[in-house]
């Protein structure tokens, strides 16, 4: 796809590359501070209606926004993999066979022929760092230093639960030779440098301990020594200041279990464990910008929040809020539309607003045009590849609208997407996250989001026009005033183009398997596949991974 419209001074820029070596433009490329929270809320900060008025201010994340633009229809995917996934490669996460992670111990990931925001700006001078959370696997050519970053320091490569797995403070009740071996394939915080053997820097536990000399930090410190990591290279980098850097820095807070750091307990006003851990990640975020405008770096920097995915509102009360409806797991907009704030002084303009439809996937081709990057048409493995991203810099600049008109939303399994929003109107063909009728309509289980089941539609999807009905209350397909089936034209259309690029560049393996129902009698006896596979491999029910 590759819909890019790069500005004029970018355009510029890589001509003259073609005349000057990189490093002799190295210092005109601007640095690039690129932030991720974990499972945060569309509601819960305070450019969104959140904040102060949910119990929980967060006056950093408020001066981002007051200093830069902020997106009101900015997708994510729905669970944190897949998320990280394609705003890392800028490809749907189903192209990268990122969909889900395994387990611990199990291995895979990132595929190594997939190119990253990291390898991609590398190829203009940048140097490169990641600290925090990684998510995208733990086989040596799935870690951050194999895939572009020069750098990675206290990295954890699973979701925040998984650390609690072999404690037995939490799980008493885990069979004592299961929680050895959980004990056994947990890595905790890696650090190291592109072409060593990274290093355990620490174990992370459950607990409220902060004892690295002994090999032990819990839960509710990580973020702090994320910090660190990030504050420590902006005083390195300012040092080299023409030397243009990328910095991703990944923070675990909000995901389920939030245990606030003992300086962030009860700092909230509603005084509960996820109000805190939003007001220990805006306090974070904002050492990070503290540091660098006392280093001057950011009149030359662009930074960009935003989180991995929609509120997790399936694990609530530990959890986030969303106007939307649906949660983390789900097609819907609940699932999918997450905080996003861009900050670049003297390029986008102050106390901005749009609402463009773009997403995590258009980073890549965002960061790679104000780098003055062109995408690469072949992988690192020399396969023909394409990127589902476009370039934002014309919304972010204020110079025109982005190339992208349409979003499609996956599940953990989907090659068709679930749903797809073209202009104001979307269909959702996958009913994950339905109104909860079968629990009744107030319950708990109204989010239905990994709880949900896969549900397609029989013949015709449910439509919803987000402008109006952003809850996705009122399925207009067809009702008693009108009807709105014209709307697939375009939307079929859109999902046409997508299906064909599948041929031309076929999805890697997926990474990771989820349960998608029982092998039937008569699939046996009607596909040779099925019975090749019997033979071949057995039968094997991976474990849900929920992340």
């Amino acid at each position: 796809m590759n819909r890019k419209s790069p500005l004029t001074a970018a355009v510029c820029l890589t001509a003259l590359m073609t005349m000057a070596p990189a490093f002799v433009l190295a210092a005109d490329k601007p640095n690039i501070l690129f932030i991720v929270s974990d499972d945060t809320g569309y509601g819960d900060l305070g450019p969104y209606g959140g904040g102060e008025g949910r119990g929980m201010p967060t006056p950093n994340i408020d001066r981002l926004a007051d200093d830069g633009m902020t997106f009101f229809s900015f997708y994510a995917q729905p669970s944190c993999t897949p998320g990280r996934a394609a705003m890392q490669t800028g490809r749907i996460p189903n192209r990268s066979g990122m969909t889900t992670v395994a387990f611990q111990g199990q291995g895979g990931g990132l595929p190594a022929a997939e190119w990253t925001l990291a390898s991609v700006l590398k190829q203009g001078g940048y140097q490169t760092y990641f600290t925090g959370k990684w998510h995208l696997g733990e086989a040596d050519y799935a870690l951050p230093t194999a895939q572009g970053y020069d750098e990675m320091k206290y990295v954890g490569l699973y979701h925040l639960n998984a650390y609690t797995y072999a404690d037995p403070t939490w799980f008493p009740d885990m069979d004592p030779e299961l929680r050895a071996m959980f004990q056994k394939v947990t890595k905790g915080s890696l650090s190291g440098k592109a072409g060593e053997t990274p290093t355990e820097d620490f174990k992370i536990n459950g607990q409220y301990v902060d004892t690295p000399d002994k090999g032990v930090v819990g839960i509710p410190f990580f973020d702090g020594y994320v910090e660190k990591a990030a504050i420590e290279f902006l005083e390195q980098a300012a040092k080299d200041p023409g030397k243009p850097f990328f910095i991703n820095v990944n923070f675990m807070k909000v995901h389920q279990p939030n245990l606030p750091a003992p300086e962030y307990e009860h700092k909230s006003l509603s005084k509960s464990k996820y109000a805190d851990s939003v007001v220990e990640l805006d306090a974070r975020i904002g050492h990070i910008m503290d540091k660098l405008r006392e280093l001057g770096l950011d009149q030359n920097t662009m930074v960009f929040y935003t989180t991995d995915n929609g509120a997790w509102q399936d694990v609530y009360p530990d959890a986030g809020y969303t106007p939307f409806r649906g949660t983390k797991g789900t097609v819907r907009e609940g699932g999918n539309r997450v905080p996003a704030i861009a900050v670049m002084p003297g390029k986008v303009k102050p106390g901005s607003k749009s609402h463009d439809i773009v997403g995590g996937l258009d980073l890549m081709a965002t960061f790679a045009s104000v780098a003055g990057v062109e995408l690469p048409k072949v992988d690192r493995e020399g396969a023909p590849i394409v990127f589902d991203s476009y370039d934002m810099s014309p919304v972010l600049f204020g110079t025109g609208k982005s190339d992208r008109k349409s979003w499609f939303y996956f599940t953990e399994n989907e090659l068709t997407p679930g749903a797809a929003r073209v202009g104001n109107y979307k269909a959702v063909f996958n009913l994950r996250g339905d109104d909860g009728q079968q629990t009744g309509g107030l319950a708990v289980d109204t989010n239905l989001g990994w709880k949900g089941a896969e549900k397609y539609v029989a013949t015709v999807p449910q439509v919803f026009d987000l402008w109006q009905d952003p809850q996705e209350r009122y399925d207009i397909f067809m009702n008693n005033y009108t009807e709105r089936t014209w709307t697939l034209v375009t939307i079929n259309e859109e999902i046409q183009k997508l299906m064909k690029t599948y041929v031309e560049y076929p999805p890697r393996k997926l990474q990771s398997e989820v349960y998608t129902g029982p092998i039937t009698l008569t699939q046996y006896q009607r596909f040779q596949h099925v019975r090749d596979l019997l033979k071949n491999e057995g039968v094997n029910i991976p474990m849900p991974t929920g992340n």
